[in-house]
C-alpha cells in the first residue's frame, strides 16, 4: 500500500559529491526514464562510489521560491551516484557538489510510479503547514537497497530543503 501522509525527519545533511547525467526537462515534459536508462547501464563506470544508493536530483531554482514554478517551467534533474572525490569522470558525465543544509526527509513506501500524491502532499500541505520555506539547493532521493522501482514493497528517501 502506497504511503501518503508521512512525516518527515528534519536533518542537516552533510556536503555530499555527486557524479552523474543531467538533463533540462519540465513536469509536462517528463524524460526521467531517457535520463536513468542512459545512466544504469554506466553506473559502474563511476569506479569512486560511495555507496550503492542510486541518487535522483532535482535543481528548481528560484521559480519554486517564489511560487511562480509550473507544469512548463524547465528545471535540470539528475540521475547520480554519490562519489569519495572527483578524481575519475567518465567520459561524458558531470559533477556536482550538494551543499550542506537542513533537509525534510520523507521516508516513502511504495511503488514509484505512484508516489505522486505522497509529492504532492509534501509541496501541497506539509510545507506550507510546517512553518519551513523551500531552499534554493537541490531536491533529492535516495534510491538505496529497498529501492525495487515499480513494486509496492519500494522504499525512497524524498529530501526537501528548508529554513526556518
Amino acid at each position: 500500500m502506497t504511503t501518503y501522509k508521512i512525516d518527515p525527519v528534519i536533518k542537516t545533511i552533510p556536503e555530499k559529491k555527486l557524479i552523474g547525467i543531467h538533463r533540462s526537462m519540465t513536469l509536462s515534459n517528463d524524460t526521467t526514464f531517457e535520463l536513468w536508462r542512459s545512466l544504469m547501464p554506466r553506473r559502474k563506470e563511476i569506479s569512486n562510489a560511495l555507496n550503492p544508493d542510486l541518487i535522483s536530483m532535482q535543481l528548481f531554482g528560484k521559480p519554486l521560491i517564489d511560487g511562480s514554478f509550473t507544469q512548463e517551467t524547465p528545471f535540470e534533474k539528475w540521475a547520480a551516484i554519490e562519489v569519495t572525490d572527483f578524481e575519475n569522470i567518465p567520459v561524458g558525465m558531470d559533477s556536482y557538489i550538494v551543499p550542506p543544509g537542513l533537509y525534510a526527509c520523507f521516508a516513502y513506501k511504495g511503488a514509484a510510479n505512484e508516489a505522486q500524491p505522497t509529492i504532492q502532499y509534501i509541496y501541497q500541505e506539509w510545507l506550507p503547514a510546517s512553518g519551513y520555506k523551500p531552499d534554493n539547493r537541490p531536491h533529492i532521493t535516495v534510491m538505496g537497497d529497498k529501492y525495487k522501482g515499480n513494486d509496492p514493497d519500494s522504499e525512497e528517501e524524498f529530501r526537501i530543503p528548508i529554513v526556518l
